[in-house]
């Protein structure tokens, strides 16, 4: 059909001539309400984004010589996070002489990662970056 045509055929119907495929030989055009049908495409994507889920990055300091009561208290914050579907980024802070002994930082984030491994999978394994050590943990997927 031609272009007259098929504007006036619209016209006629009180509807909108939208091209569909521009690209195509010969155009592909389709008659609608355009403005129905914006809002019922805006509908559809508000509708997709409120099903998202939106996961944050939490983090949890530790020191290298933490208490036994203190890393169970960290712990159980990691566990409340994971829970709720967040990550959970580990960060060891060196001061001083302590970043003389990294092995101690290693040892303090893995018995971190067994406590929560019935929750959390390592995401990241332990990593020096400067001062610091981070390890990042997600939760398990859901069987």
């Amino acid at each position: 059909m031609n272009l007259k045509d098929a504007l006036k055929l619209a016209f006629d119907k009180g509807l909108d001539l939208v091209t569909v495929a521009p690209n195509a030989k010969p155009p592909v055009c389709k008659i609608m309400d355009y403005g129905k049908y914006r809002f019922e495409r805006a509908k559809r994507e508000k509708e997709a984004k409120k099903k998202q889920k939106v996961i944050e990055l939490k983090e949890i300091r530790l020191g290298i010589s933490i208490d036994k009561h203190d890393f169970q208290t960290k712990v159980n914050h990691a566990k409340r996070f994971l829970g709720s579907g967040n990550k959970v980024k580990v960060t060891i802070r060196f001061r001083g002489r302590e970043l003389g002994h990294p092995e101690i930082g290693y040892e303090t984030l893995k018995r971190f990662a067994e406590h929560c491994e019935e929750f959390a999978q390592i995401e990241k394994p332990a990593k020096m970056e400067g001062r610091n050590m981070i390890m990042f943990l997600a939760p398990k997927p859901i069987k």
